[in-house]
C-alpha cells in the first residue's frame, strides 16, 4: 500500500539537499549486494535523519539496527566534534561492506559498532548518556527497545522509530497472521497515550515516529 503518489513522491525526491558521494556509492553498493536493499534509509529519509541530528547536536547517539549504515552515516553528521554514535546488529555478515564506508567517512573515529542482542548491548550501556535514539531493528522488540530507552533517557532526549506505518498495514483493521502489525499497532497506541514524552508519527517513507523524553 502506497501513502503517496508516484507523483507526489517524484516530487519529493527532487525537492531536497542531496547526500554525498559516499551515501550515494553505499546506496548503489546495498542494491547491488543485499537481499533486501529497500531495508535502506534512501536519501530523502537519510536528509531527514541527518537535519534531526544537526538540529538536537547530540554529544550521544544509540543505533538500533545499523544494516549497511546507511543511516548511522547520516545521524553522525550532526554529531558534537567529541560526540559518538553506538550502532548496534546482530548480522556479522555485512561488516565488511559497513566497514568499508565507514572507514571512508568524515566519523570514522566517532562510530562504534556493537554486534551481538541489542537487549542485552543496551543492558551494557548507560542509556541516561544518550541524546538522539534511533530503533529501526526487529520490529517484535520495538516495545522492548522503547520502554528501555524512555525508563532511562534523560529529559529532551529524542528517540526516533522507523517503519511505524508498516506499508499502510497499521490501517487495516484485521490481519490476524501478521504479528509484525499487531506489534506496530501496539507499539503507536502505546507510546501516544504515554504520559512520559510528547509525539508524533511523520508520514516519510514507511513512517517515522519522533518522540521527545518528557
Amino acid at each position: 500500500m502506497s501513502l503517496f503518489s508516484n507523483q507526489l513522491e517524484n516530487y519529493l525526491d527532487k525537492h531536497y539537499t542531496a547526500e554525498s558521494g559516499l551515501l550515494k556509492n553505499l546506496e548503489s553498493e546495498t542494491f547491488q549486494k543485499t537481499t533486501q536493499p529497500q531495508m535502506l534509509s534512501g536519501g530523502y529519509q537519510g536528509r531527514l535523519l541527518s537535519l534531526i541530528s544537526k538540529i538536537t547536536k547530540p554529544k550521544n547517539i544509540l543505533e538500533i539496527g545499523m544494516f549497511t549504515g546507511y543511516s548511522t552515516l547520516c545521524l553522525a553528521e550532526g554529531l558534537a566534534p567529541d560526540g559518538k554514535i553506538i550502532t548496534i546488529d546482530r548480522n556479522e555478515e555485512l561488516l565488511y561492506l559497513v566497514k568499508k564506508y565507514f572507514e571512508q567517512s568524515d566519523y570514522s573515529n566517532q562510530i562504534e559498532i556493537k554486534i551481538g542482542n541489542a537487549l542485552d548491548v543496551m543492558d551494557q550501556l548507560d542509556l541516561s548518556e544518550f541524546d538522539l535514539f534511533f530503533i529501526d531493528a526487529d520490529k517484535s522488540n520495538y516495545i522492548n527497545y522503547y520502554e528501555k530507552i524512555v525508563k532511562a533517557a534523560k529529559p529532551g532526549a529524542v528517540i526516533l522509530a522507523d517503519n511505524v506505518l508498516w506499508y499502510g498495514k497499521v490501517l487495516e483493521e484485521t490481519r490476524a497472521n501478521d504479528k509484525d502489525t499487531a506489534i506496530l499497532k501496539e507499539f503507536n497506541e502505546t507510546i501516544s497515550k504515554d504520559d512520559r514524552v510528547e509525539m508524533l508519527i511523520l508520514p516519510i517513507r514507511d513512517g517515522i515516529s519522533l518522540i521527545r523524553k518528557l
